[in-house]
């Protein structure tokens, strides 16, 4: 992956490495949220995550050349960091408080549906046709499934609290993603994605203050694999998996970066179980196969190009040509 990222003939080895981190990566990332929260307040937790790491890679693109980036496009990414580190990210770190990771990958595999609804609303956006529809209702049906009432399979209820708030954080995510294409940021995509982690970081540390987590952070009690989560969250879940997303943000067709919701949920719960002693269930197994076979409906839908400009990687949903 070039600096720019604005290639639009990237390398095979550097898409295959960013969806390597995208697909595997981030899907480890949930277990290791569950472990940083444990004895971390989970805004502090995040804003520590991002603000090291923004600062490490926007240090990093400013001695590789990148420009002074301009208000406007501080304002574009400070929105966009909103979007995904605060209201997408920091709602996800705050419900594995009261959410097993496993599940919490798995409702945020609705990502791929807000996708598509959100394109479907645009002007010149794709049509929702039958099979689209049809796998929007069937990854809705596996989300009430897996939130559902607790006499299912006799297994215990998910935190209604928690489930709605990885909905909404799930809904930001996907509108930032969009959005990132039609608000103004720098060039170079690692910078963008420095800036973003910056004011996503800056706007997480005081909501951490705001919301009182300051009387709940005691250094001398945080646990060792608590210190571990989030030195692997600085590391790999942002430094790699932000950056490498945000790179095929700008590189390949929405569509197929969305992909992503496949593998994730997946990574996530058999960690959970392995590592984590999270109990998988057999509503949690039929809840995963129908959330996933809905999104791989949509996402694999070759969807009509838009007519009034030919498809490129600026076009939110595009049909795959490959």
């Amino acid at each position: 992956m070039s600096e720019t990222g604005s290639s639009a003939h990237p390398s095979r080895a550097g898409l295959v490495l960013a969806f390597a981190a995208v697909y595997l990566i981030w899907g480890s990332t949930f277990l290791a949220i569950r472990y940083a929260v444990e004895t971390i307040p989970p805004f502090f937790m995040a804003s520590c995550r991002f603000l090291t790491a923004g600062a490490l890679l926007y240090l990093w693109t400013r001695a590789g050349g990148a420009a002074r980036p301009s208000r406007r496009e501080w304002a574009g990414t400070t929105l966009i960091g909103f979007l995904l580190l605060v209201s997408g990210n920091g709602g996800l770190c705050w419900s594995e408080q009261r959410v097993p990771s496993g599940l919490a990958a798995l409702l945020l595999a609705a990502i791929p549906i807000w996708m598509v609804l959100l394109d479907s609303l645009r002007r010149d956006g794709t049509k929702l046709g039958v099979r689209v529809i049809g796998g929007m209702v069937m990854g809705l049906a596996g989300i009430v499934l897996l939130v559902g009432p607790a006499h299912l399979w006799g297994s215990s209820r998910v935190d209604l609290a928690g489930a709605g708030v990885l909905m909404l954080s799930s809904f930001s995510w996907a509108l930032g993603s969009v959005l990132s294409h039609k608000v103004s940021l720098p060039r170079s995509p690692f910078q963008a994605a420095a800036m973003e982690m910056l004011a996503g970081g800056a706007l997480l540390l005081a909501l951490g203050f705001l919301s009182g987590e300051s009387r709940h952070l005691h250094f001398g009690a945080v646990a060792p694999r608590s210190l571990l989560g989030l030195v692997y969250l600085i590391a790999a879940g942002s430094l790699l998996g932000f950056t490498a997303y945000f790179w095929l943000l700008r590189t390949v067709p929405m569509a197929r970066l969305s992909t992503y919701a496949f593998v994730n949920p997946a990574v996530a719960v058999f960690l959970g179980w392995a590592f984590g002693s999270e109990v998988v269930t057999g509503r949690v197994l039929l809840a995963s196969a129908t959330i996933i076979a809905g999104v791989a409906l949509i996402i694999t839908h070759r969807l009509t190009p838009v007519a009034v400009a030919p498809p490129t990687q600026d076009v939110l949903v595009t049909e795959d040509a490959d």
